[in-house]
């Protein structure tokens, strides 16, 4: 990623929080949440996620599925194939390296926070992805320092591919939200920014792997922790009666 590609990213990511600034109560009470309940929020969703049994058979089987790639000549057959074959001109692949960098969704998540000020629904899906991502980019990078991998273009830190996870991550909490009818586009969307990263020689195709599995496992389970139990667009919430007759059971609740 060159300089000027990160410089816009940069920018994208102040736009799109100045534009929320306009309500400052909203703002200080984001940043207020961030500081007191983030913390707590991005341990008990890592927990959950990396305590998961099958999350950590799916992570080791892919990983080690990345590691024989790597060490045999599959990952440098495939690169020399897109060395051959390039898919992108230089416009389409900065706009997907743009739109697939990590930092970029983050602005955009705290965007869509701010913006749902008035619906609570909105904010807990923003808050959510917040963490999704918190989670899948501290694991991605983490990782990079630990491997430092060589790139296809000499660079350090390969694998994983941040790209790729935090796309994936963003796809998997849409797709457990929305349904298909998000989650499907947004899966298209990741999987073309998965083939830029190669496509410019940014990563092998053993980073695009594990990156896309970790990002998939992430945020299916955090979303999945958080998502409420829904009835024909209704949420069902327990409900509690101290009047005359106490009584409990469940409420459908939905919020405009």
């Amino acid at each position: 990623m060159g300089i000027t590609r990160y410089h816009i990213t940069f920018l994208i990511v102040i736009i799109l929080n100045h534009a929320a600034y306009a309500d400052s109560n909203n703002v200080s009470a984001f940043g207020s949440r961030l500081v007191n309940e983030f913390p707590a929020t991005f341990l008990s969703d890592a927990n959950a996620t990396f305590t998961n049994s099958n999350n950590i058979v799916a992570l080791l089987l892919t990983g080690g599925a990345s590691i024989a790639m790597h060490n045999t000549d599959a990952d440098k057959n495939l690169n020399e194939n897109f060395r051959r074959h390039r898919a992108f001109d230089n416009t389409t692949s900065d706009f997907f390296d743009i739109a697939g960098n990590p930092f970029t969704h983050l602005g955009a998540t705290g965007l869509w926070y701010l913006l749902s000020d008035d619906n609570r629904t909105g904010q807990e899906r923003a808050w959510t992805m917040l963490s999704a991502l918190a989670i899948t980019d501290s694991a991605a990078f983490g990782l990079k320092l630990a491997v430092n991998d060589k790139r296809p273009n000499g660079d350090n830190f390969s694998f994983p591919s941040a790209h790729t996870a935090s796309s994936f991550c963003v796809a998997s909490v849409l797709d457990e939200y929305y349904g298909p009818e998000v989650g499907l586009p947004a899966y298209v969307g990741a999987a073309l920014v998965s083939w830029r990263m190669m496509d410019a020689h940014d990563h092998w195709a053993s980073d695009i792997l594990f990156g896309g599995t970790l990002g998939y496992i992430v945020g299916h389970t955090v979303a999945g922790k958080h998502k409420q139990l829904e009835l024909a667009g209704f949420q069902i919430e327990p409900m509690v009666s101290l009047d005359t007759h106490p009584a409990t059971g469940l409420c459908l609740v939905k919020r405009f």
